[in-house]
């Protein structure tokens, strides 16, 4: 979850693709650009901020040497703002230089995963059934947070599902250590630096020792994936033990993700969003997050539930279609961006909702997803960016990252083309694109 301030959670889009990274479980690391969007997404953990600087091909050599002497000069730094030695000692005397998660860190994939793949995993059968038995498991707490911070179990469960399996696979990297590997090597130093000294606070508060805070490699730490920052602000002490425990009390687990998303403006009594049908002539340049209508002036162009169970009263509404108009859309809510300030990609708060409904009884996604259409390569998309620029329809600097600026840009080419105008990236949209191009 996480837990990250706005300025790093920019996500890539390929619309209804995302890009994954090893994490705690698979994490998406993202890079800013100017053509970035919360779009794309993420079976993501805390992953740490994009780097300031484009990801280079390989890591600088690094060694245990150098790594004990950034350790040394940390130790002063943390020392001189007040962080008692012990604390320190129990930190550092055996922090260890972790090579594997450097690499993990500057691993840029080529290619990117479907999003009905990724929500073919998030929102398994299985899953489902996990989730149901863990909220009957852990009923009292549910209902507790629920009743506490005015966020449904379901919602609840669903990121506890979507973030670490329910406790399965929160990873195991010593948080330390890990934040002090990517704080020495160099290309995410201050905001590995800043959870550091968060992480220190933690100890010093007594909350976790360090042998048992552990998490993935980008910081995020306990069942919920909470980056130390959003720990110190945002978990809370639920079981009433005097510790705030995200690895071993689910109630503190429970208690602390509701409290994130009730602090961040999650709307008490109301749903996160609902698949509508869209109407044959829907100007998909509307599909955009930052477009917000109430419900009732989407219905006046068409808009239709499809189902019985109607639409969501809103009074600032999105459509989102990540598959163009090849796939389902859907209608969200303010409670839709508040997951998207857990973890900024429409792919996870699409997951997160569609779990939530699936564990609360609800049918699944009835709309097909286009599952023969292979997902473009970062460096096909970065191809087409180019081609678009050089027809005249600006994309902005070629980058591999389909936001808003290329996704405008490929609209107007689709309706230079009679095409429809949804955005959507596909190879045979490449085909035309280079061939207009000559």
């Amino acid at each position: 979850m996480r837990c990250v301030t706005g300025r790093w959670r920019d996500l890539l889009w390929p619309l209804g693709m995302l890009t994954l990274v090893a994490c705690a479980s698979q994490s998406v690391e993202t890079a800013r650009s100017s053509d970035a969007s919360p779009d794309v997404a993420a079976d993501m953990r805390m992953s740490a901020p994009p780097a300031s600087t484009p990801q280079p091909p390989a890591a600088p050599a690094r060694d245990a040497v150098g790594f004990q002497r950034w350790v040394a000069d940390f130790r002063r730094r943390a020392a001189a703002r007040g962080v008692s030695a012990g604390t320190l000692d129990e930190a550092f005397d055996g922090a260890e230089f972790v090579p594997r998660i450097v690499e993990l860190d500057r691993r840029q994939p080529e290619f990117s995963r479907a999003i009905w793949d990724y929500l073919d995993s998030a929102v398994s059968d299985a899953r489902i059934r996990q989730g149901r038995e863990q909220l009957a498991t852990y009923s009292a707490e549910a209902r507790e947070a629920e009743s506490r911070y005015g966020v449904p179990a379901t919602i609840i469960g669903a990121i506890w599902g979507v973030e670490s399996n329910y406790g399965r696979n929160f990873g195991n990297y010593e948080t330390i250590d890990a934040l002090a590997t990517l704080g020495y090597d160099g290309r995410r130093t201050g905001f590995a630096e800043e959870q550091l000294y968060a992480a220190l606070e933690i100890l010093a508060n007594g909350d976790i020792d360090r042998e048992r805070m552990r998490g993935s490699w980008a910081g995020a730490m306990g069942h919920t994936q909470f980056i130390p920052t959003s720990f110190l602000a945002y978990a809370v002490d639920e079981d009433g033990d005097g510790r705030r425990d995200i690895w071993g009390s689910i109630a503190d687990v429970m208690g602390s993700t509701a409290n994130y998303l009730q602090k961040n403006g999650w709307q008490r009594g109301q749903t996160w969003g609902r698949e509508v049908v869209l109407p044959p002539n829907f100007d998909y340049g509307q599909a955009e997050l930052d477009t917000r209508r109430s419900t009732a002036q989407w219905q006046a162009v068409g808009v239709r539930a499809v189902d019985s169970r109607g639409l969501p009263s809103f009074t600032a509404a999105a459509i989102i279609a990540p598959a163009g108009a090849h796939g389902p859309a859907f209608l969200v809510g303010p409670n839709f961006r508040t997951i998207l300030l857990y973890n900024n990609a429409t792919s996870y708060a699409l997951a997160v909702g569609l779990l939530s409904d699936r564990l609360a009884g609800a049918p699944g996604v009835y709309g097909d997803w286009p599952r023969t259409l292979a997902s473009l390569s970062r460096t096909e998309i970065k191809d087409m960016q180019r081609l678009l620029n050089a027809l005249g329809y600006g994309t902005g600097t070629p980058d591999g990252i389909m936001g808003p600026n290329t996704r405008a840009g490929l609209r107007a080419f689709q309706r230079s083309q009679g095409l429809t105008a949804d955005g959507y990236p596909t190879h045979e949209l490449l085909r035309r694109i280079r061939s207009a191009a000559g």
